[in-house]
């Protein structure tokens, strides 16, 4: 008797947390659809006066889970002329392990934390629209298409440490900076397009720099200076250093030099 009502009791439960489940992934579509400028019409399909189960799973765009559970596992929404931000209701489908907005006119920043988010998404293409900011951390993709936006900033470096990363491009932005070396295995056409990239496969080669370093005690100066064949900025920075030298260990030099000075001009 006890381990029947045992048994009842987890299917009542696994029956609460699919009820639950589908409820939030029905919240998300409902979000994403009120969020985003429609022109065509396209998301005009997508009713949510059905309440039979797995009734999402045929709206345009939408795939599931299990066709007979509201559960999204994918939304491919590319080239449907839909504008907004990035769709802050995604945050509901916690499943979505698929994302396609490209070739849309989405704008704005993504969510910092998209990992957490979206925690199992595994392939997320955002090309051919008007992101801009930074590109954030993200985990566990296999896929990320970023062409063709308007990204700014440098790569995350931790991107090219996702073991699972098949597929990566961020062409045609405006991004900076060195390439991380775990990245340079992707051709060059998928970083060409952003005049700050450097290093391979690029053939634009990064400026390296030097550090002159000099200790005096009690003082410490460092500089960092460019690569450059200008001679005289070098000799100014130099330059500059030995005055600070001579003026630190030295200053009654300089309060000689300012009496002196004077006394010129008033012969």
């Amino acid at each position: 008797m006890a381990d029947d009502t045992k048994f009842l009791w987890l299917l009542l439960l696994r029956s609460s947390l699919l009820c639950s489940g589908s409820d939030l992934d029905i919240q998300c579509l409902k979000t994403v659809k009120q969020s985003l400028i429609d022109p065509s019409g396209i998301l005009n399909s997508w009713q949510f006066d059905n309440g039979t189960s797995g009734y999402v799973c045929s709206f345009s765009g939408v795939g599931c889970w299990n066709p007979d559970e509201n559960r999204v596992l994918g939304l491919h929404l590319g080239n449907l002329g839909l504008e907004g931000p990035f769709p802050g209701g995604l945050q509901h489908c916690s499943f979505l392990t698929a994302l396609d907005l490209s070739g849309n006119r989405f704008s704005g920043p993504l969510p910092e934390n998209i990992s957490q988010q979206i925690p199992n998404l595994s392939s997320l293409d955002l090309s051919n629209n008007s992101f801009s900011g930074g590109i954030p951390n993200m985990t566990y993709l296999n896929v990320l298409a970023l062409q063709r936006n308007q990204f700014a900033g440098q790569i995350p470096a931790q991107l090219g440490n996702l073991s699972r990363l098949v597929s990566f491009s961020v062409a045609d932005n405006s991004l900076s900076g060195r390439i991380p070396d775990t990245l340079q295995r992707y051709p060059a056409a998928n970083f060409t397009g952003n005049p700050g990239l450097c290093g391979a496969p690029l053939d634009r080669k990064c400026k390296k720099r030097f550090r002159l370093r000099i200790r005096i005690w009690p003082i410490r100066i460092r500089l960092r200076l460019h690569r450059i064949n200008d001679a005289s900025r070098i000799g100014a920075a130099v330059g500059f250093v030995a005055g600070f030298v001579l003026a630190f260990y030295f200053p009654h030099w300089f309060v000689f030099s300012e009496r002196l000075r004077a006394h010129v001009f008033r012969i």
